[in-house]
């Protein structure tokens, strides 16, 4: 695998111009699949603004003026994706979370200090651990021991404080719960959860929404009850 990513060949779910210089940033291992994360440096330098070339961007992070989950982040090649939290210092002193748009493109949301350290995880598997325990692992990558008697399910969400990883809140899965669309004709969509479908069959299990749509499950990405826990997407109701 080469290290660089021709600028015409980056996933379409940058939102960066596809004229300019020939290569870009390829995302480095990490939670996110590569056509799911953009890199560190393709933010600072593509999105914010904030530097104009990579060799500027390497001093801004050695600073430790970058932080990403509420921790300080000195990697260009990390990819951010969905839901994930960039934190810039004083004098920038500017806060964001990478969510998807209708377009299906990542985009920064402006948000509240408070929010900086605070962000929702799909629970993506459940495994069983050694000393009565399980395992849950987050759709970005972050794997939680809790006791047995945990009732997070696949599909639920759980609201998590970052760094520490604490868990303040289960947001399930259920006829009511409010869900973002995170992929498919609908992405970047708010709908309010009416059915889950369960197949018998090699096809994935669907959810049936109150607006009409349904969508696979492994796309519905629960925020809330009333009204989301978090910022959302520009042109996303809150």
């Amino acid at each position: 695998m080469t290290l660089r990513l021709k600028r015409r060949a980056a996933p379409r779910a940058w939102t960066i111009p596809r004229k300019g210089t020939k290569w870009v940033q390829r995302p480095g291992p990490g939670p996110h699949a590569q056509n799911q994360s953009i890199p560190l440096l393709m933010v600072l330098r593509e999105l914010r603004h904030v530097v104009t070339s990579a060799r500027e961007a390497r001093i801004l992070v050695r600073s430790g003026a970058i932080r990403v989950d509420g921790k300080v982040s000195r990697d260009l090649e990390r990819g951010l994706g969905l839901m994930d939290t960039v934190s810039f210092a004083p004098p920038l002193d500017a806060h964001f979370r990478v969510m998807k748009d209708r377009r299906g493109k990542l985009v920064l949301v402006a948000i509240p200090p408070a929010e900086s350290t605070v962000k929702l995880g799909r629970v993506r598997f459940k495994h069983a651990a050694k000393g009565g325990r399980v395992e849950v692992t987050l759709h970005d990558g972050r794997n939680l021991l809790l006791p047995a008697t945990t009732p997070y399910r696949v599909g639920d969400t759980v609201k998590v404080v970052v760094p520490e990883q604490k868990v303040v809140e289960h947001l399930p899965l259920h006829p009511g719960a409010l869900a973002f669309v995170s992929g498919g004709s609908h992405v970047g969509e708010l709908a309010r959860v009416d059915r889950v479908e369960v197949r018998n069959s090699p096809q994935p299990n669907l959810v049936h929404f109150k607006e009409g749509f349904s969508t696979v499950k492994e796309y519905v990405f629960v925020v809330g009850e009333a009204a989301p826990e978090v910022t959302l997407a520009e042109g996303v109701d809150r």
